[in-house]
């Protein structure tokens, strides 16, 4: 694999499924992260099925949902693969670590129907 953003992304879903440790995940985990990067309002399970897998959206949503629903895997595993990759990002050239500031309040809800829908702080 290369280093353009495809490959590099590819290197980093293949260390994420390695850490969910269960062969069965791979299919699902792969369509989830995929999911979550690309381009759509709704990042739940159903929509980004249809993103992932247009042609198959049922089991890939029933695939999705169970792995991020039922199946057991460790979160402090998943944590740390995803520190071993990143951490030498922001450690480079043996300078102190630098720290990202993410502010998840910068998409604001749409609609008035659903749980915490009101004027809120968007930055």
């Amino acid at each position: 694999m290369g280093t353009s953003l495809e490959a590099r992304f590819a290197r980093y879903g293949k260390a994420i499924v390695a850490a969910l440790g269960h062969a069965d995940r791979a299919a699902p985990a792969t369509w989830y992260l995929q999911g979550l990067m690309l381009p759509g309002g709704r990042k739940s399970v159903e929509p980004m099925a249809a993103r992932v897998r247009s042609q198959e959206v049922r089991s890939a949503h029933q695939s999705m949902h169970h792995l991020v629903s039922t199946s057991e895997w460790s979160d402090e595993a998943v944590l740390a693969t995803v520190a071993k990759q990143v951490l030498p990002a922001l450690t480079r050239d043996g300078m102190e670590p630098c720290f990202w500031i993410i502010d998840d309040t910068g998409f604001p809800k749409k609609g008035t129907h659903s749980v915490g829908v009101a004027r809120q702080y968007c930055g």
